[in-house]
């Protein structure tokens, strides 16, 4: 798909209501609600966000089909790319596993013996491998990225890197879904159970949307940089 979905003289509004969960983005943007009838432009040049670069994300993460080529990925200005990436982690170590573990505890708790020991330790398990994954994008990948990005050359491959490990991320969360839906007794705390559920399999949808990122925009571009260098 050539043609953008989103375009920058639509309406912010107008964008959230197309898809709501676009909402989740703003924060990792920084950009606060309460911005009426400004259009997206307006929007970005408000809060300091280059256009291009917010809809290129929220195409890409609202569109499934929406497959950016190498001439918009070459010219869109990818100067926020690192800070949005640190920003989502942010969100799902700070925010949304830490809300998740919260009730998942106290369901565990809850129905305790074998099944409560088993849930509290795939989700610590989980929670470790996650931690592990951001840690070593945020301390080693991003770095090569940003020294790329000022024009250095950097000895490994990034792209090859990222290529392997940002998978990982949706299949740690199919595992979460599936323990929970095997182990969970369903007359135990019935309304907290279903609403940690939804809570997963938001999260679940959200990673997997940021895994849809890198593979659609993140990887090619560095590769494109990679290839650039040579």
């Amino acid at each position: 798909m050539k043609e953008k979905v989103f375009t920058e003289k639509m309406k912010m509004a107008d964008v959230i209501a197309a898809n709501h969960n676009v909402i989740m983005l703003l924060t990792r943007f920084g950009i606060p609600l309460g911005f009426g009838e400004k259009s997206v432009m307006e929007v970005c040049a408000a809060n300091g966000v280059p256009v291009d670069f917010m809809l290129l994300i929220c195409n890409v993460y609202t569109f499934n089909d929406y497959l950016p080529d190498i001439d918009e990925l070459s010219t869109t200005d990818m100067s926020m790319l690192v800070p949005y990436l640190k920003a989502s982690h942010k969100y799902y170590m700070h925010e949304r596993l830490p809300h998740i573990e919260v009730h998942l505890h106290h369901i565990a708790d809850k129905v305790g013996g074998r099944c409560g020991d088993i849930l509290k330790r795939f989700y610590s398990d989980f929670r470790t491998e996650i931690e592990e994954h951001f840690r070593c994008e945020e301390e080693n990948d991003f770095p090569n990225l940003e020294r790329m990005q000022r024009g250095e050359r950097v000895s490994a491959s990034t792209a090859t890197h990222f290529e392997k490990s940002h998978g990982g991320l949706v299949d740690k969360m199919n595992d979460l879904t599936q323990i929970v839906y095997k182990y969970l007794p369903g007359n135990e705390l019935p309304e907290e159970t279903m609403e940690l559920i939804f809570d997963i399999l938001q999260l679940s949808a959200d990673i997997q949307k940021h895994a849809l990122i890198e593979e659609k925009i993140l990887i090619p571009y560095v590769e494109w940089m990679e290839r650039s260098m040579k």
